[in-house]
């Protein structure tokens, strides 16, 4: 039960709104080249049209799939081996409801979607390092 003087944090508060976009038609290879924020892990795959849905590509499924399968970066492409559709996070979620959504899910990390478009990515190293304890600052 939480106190009500208990401040609630919120996703848009920890999240990195620092990501990579790249094109679903990209090579792997490609994808990682243009890859500017290291740090997420990730990159989001941009919808081809209007109707189209995000997808997201992770380190992890590149190592999975392409280095672990032996398969070549220069001839793989990021819409054989990403997720699609999303599981998207609201920005005004509390931390606490997207650490159990991510974890209900068994995701690592989820896009943040804002009226259509997404904003940023949130892990659960950006809800505990960012949301029990600020590093940037005082405690949450």
């Amino acid at each position: 039960m939480m106190s009500p003087d208990k401040k609630i944090v919120r996703v848009r508060e920890v999240m990195k709104a620092d990501f990579d976009m790249v094109d679903g038609k990209m090579t792997i290879m490609d994808a990682l080249r243009t890859m500017k924020h290291v740090e997420t892990k990730s990159l989001i795959v941009n919808k081809r049209n209007e109707d189209d849905e995000y997808g997201i590509l992770l380190i992890s499924d590149i190592a999975k799939n392409v280095l672990g399968k032996d398969r070549s970066p220069d001839r793989t492409n990021v819409y054989e081996i990403m997720s699609k559709p999303l599981l998207p996070i609201d920005p005004e979620m509390d931390i606490r409801y997207c650490a159990r959504f991510l974890e209900r899910f068994g995701l690592s990390r989820a896009p943040v979607l804002e009226h259509g478009k997404v904003i940023g990515i949130v892990s659960f190293t950006d809800l505990v390092l960012h949301g029990l304890v600020d590093f940037n600052g005082a405690g949450a």
